[in-house]
């Protein structure tokens, strides 16, 4: 990279930093796009800033931290699928308006069907739909799809599911052995950012919840003096970082499969889940109501582990992957 990431953070920390929780949707929408974090892993060539997969789980960690809403990880796998579809006539135009935030969403859910396609973030707002099939990617326009909307016990985010005209016109961007290998490349980009997007928030709620424990009293001493408390938050950190590390090193690694990056996104989300059900508790009688900040990471956490497969979906991929090599 040409920025460092630590340059990237401290840009991040400033954009999203200092917000509330759960900001304003259309506000945040318009600082993602006006940061430029739309454009990051797009090409120098194109008009983006070349940054890759590293820099784009910077802004997603960063969007984790204070739970933005939005369809951020939906927007970067179009911008990815339009960088590929290099014989495309106005690619070009589209990706300006992509990168320029205009909604174009994506569905985050494992599997789909040419008629429907779900778990699709504000749909209700945006102008394409990209489509994703083993033999074809296309782009939608949203006009005359039929839209339904997800009940979803987390808040920060609104899913929709979006139900395919066949006589749609249709943008195609891959077919064929190129469709095949585009489709892996968004599957691996959707594990990676729904895994850092997991530890940013991992990382606020552990925050969170030491800063309680150094508020709170019991028998005139801080909890955070007690023993028992310091070595359960101290476990959560080590479980963090060792998660933080195998991101960081899965982002540089140019071997990446999908299944290697499911395995990723699988362990980030059970951490994310892990400490926030331990914060609940850490925070006692308060941390069990609804309304405590603990509650929203911790929706987040759920939905985030649901997306994309979950860890029984990844675990066994995973565990079937190392078979076939073992006997291969």
């Amino acid at each position: 990279m040409s920025m460092t990431r630590a340059e990237l953070q401290d840009a991040a920390d400033k954009a999203f930093g200092q917000s509330d929780l759960a900001p304003d949707a259309e506000k945040a929408w318009g600082l993602i796009a006006e940061m430029g974090f739309l454009m990051m892993a797009v090409p120098e060539a194109q008009g983006g800033l070349g940054l890759g997969l590293e820099a784009a789980g910077v802004v997603h960690d960063a969007l984790g931290r204070v739970l933005v809403p939005g369809p951020a990880i939906a927007q970067m796998l179009v911008i990815e699928a339009l960088n590929a579809a290099d014989t495309l006539a106005d690619r070009d135009s589209l990706i300006e308006r992509a990168v320029g935030g205009e909604v174009m969403t994506a569905s985050l859910a494992l599997r789909n069907s040419a008629t429907l396609l779900t778990c699709v973030p504000n749909a209700d707002r945006a102008s394409h739909v990209l489509l994703v099939e083993e033999a074809r990617i296309a782009l939608l326009p949203m006009d005359g799809l039929t839209i339904t909307p997800r009940d979803t016990w987390d808040k920060t985010r609104r899913l929709f599911d979006v139900s395919v005209d066949g006589s749609t016109p249709q943008i195609i961007l891959a077919e064929g052995n190129a469709s095949t290998a585009l489709a892996q490349r968004l599957s691996m980009q959707r594990s990676f950012a729904l895994a850092a997007d997991s530890l940013g928030g991992a990382n606020a709620t552990l925050r969170l919840t030491i800063d309680y424990l150094e508020t709170r009293h019991q028998f005139d001493r801080p909890l955070a003096l007690f023993q028992a408390l310091k070595h359960r938050v101290a476990d959560l950190k080590t479980a963090i970082v060792a998660a933080e590390a195998l991101l960081w090193e899965r982002a540089s690694d140019r071997a990446m499969d999908a299944i290697t990056m499911g395995a990723l996104k699988a362990h980030a989300c059970n951490v994310y889940r892990m400490v926030t059900e331990e914060a609940v508790q850490l925070h006692g009688g308060i941390g069990l109501t609804m309304e405590h900040h603990c509650h929203l990471f911790l929706k987040r956490a759920m939905l985030n582990a649901a997306l994309g497969g979950d860890a029984d979906h990844w675990e066994e991929e995973t565990g079937r992957q190392a078979l076939g090599q073992a006997i291969a």
